[in-house]
């Protein structure tokens, strides 16, 4: 069957949506909990929802490669998703999450070049033009040195490298049954984290409630990223997806009233400005 060209775009796009109020949520309840509590928390709010509507919906079940590269997908981005939250937690969300989106789309994309060939010049003006707002939007306005949750925020975008890569390589399974399979095996690590490290502890309901909401969104962007990166283009994928820092950039300022700056304002036009490039 024919896909329309404009449905991976539609995909991703949706994927910014959900991904970026997630992690708005998730730098938030994180403050309030220990980081790889709460993620085992939104682990396990996603991969119930997922492995339901999979189930609900008979969706065929991965083959045995299919299920094995999501689950070390899962396990990757798991890791990746509370050092993430950790440093959305640490700093500020304006900056750390653009940051990691940087670092997480640049990998797969240069690693898509080399394996499917040179993406044509209009979608390289777009991941330029993306990169260049994403850098507008994260970039530090004042003298104040290195912000806090940089560090942690550079190593979970690695993780989400990781994380794109792998998922991409569980092909045409179900996206349903590949983000729910990929959420076992990153309930596995936070969960041995969680109890080796002693976090177990009660959890406010507020912050249960904060997490399974996360949970709920975040397992939705994986999805239909997943069904993005399989009728499409990976890298295309990627930087689309990457954008959702936008989302939780808007987020922190009218909540957290963080700083919004001129620079970032442009580097969200940037942004947008990239969509139709890469989609097109």
């Amino acid at each position: 069957m024919l896909i329309p060209a404009h449905y991976p775009a539609a995909y991703s796009l949706t994927a910014v949506g959900v991904w970026g109020a997630s992690d708005f949520l998730g730098g938030v309840g994180a403050r309030r909990a220990n980081a790889f509590l709460f993620t085992a928390i939104v682990h396990i709010s996603g991969m119930a929802l997922m492995g339901t509507l999979a189930l609900i919906t008979h969706a065929p079940f991965p083959g045995n490669a299919s299920l094995v590269w999501s689950v070390i997908a899962g396990s990757v981005g798991g890791l990746a998703l509370a050092l993430f939250y950790r440093s959305l937690a640490s700093g500020n969300m304006g900056l750390v999450a653009p940051v990691a989106a940087v670092v997480g789309a640049a990998i797969p994309t240069i690693v898509t070049a080399f394996a499917e060939g040179f993406p044509g010049y209009r979608h390289a003006l777009g991941f330029v033009v993306a990169g260049i707002g994403v850098w507008l939007i994260s970039r530090a306005e004042d003298d104040s040195g290195r912000p806090e949750g940089l560090g942690m925020a550079v190593l979970a975008g690695i993780g989400f490298a990781g994380f794109y890569l792998c998922i991409h390589r569980a092909g045409d399974a179900s996206a349903l049954w590949a983000s729910a399979c990929s959420r076992v095996g990153s309930l596995l690590v936070t969960g041995a984290i969680v109890l080796f490290g002693r976090y177990l502890r009660a959890v406010p309901a507020l912050v249960l409630g904060i997490a399974v909401v996360a949970g709920i969104l975040d397992i939705t962007g994986s999805a239909v990223f997943i069904r993005a990166a399989q009728i499409g283009r990976l890298d295309d994928a990627v930087v689309l997806s990457s954008l959702y820092p936008a989302v939780t950039v808007v987020l922190a300022r009218i909540f957290l009233h963080e700083h919004f700056s001129h620079a970032r304002t442009i580097g969200m036009v940037a942004a947008l400005a990239a969509v139709p490039m890469i989609a097109g």
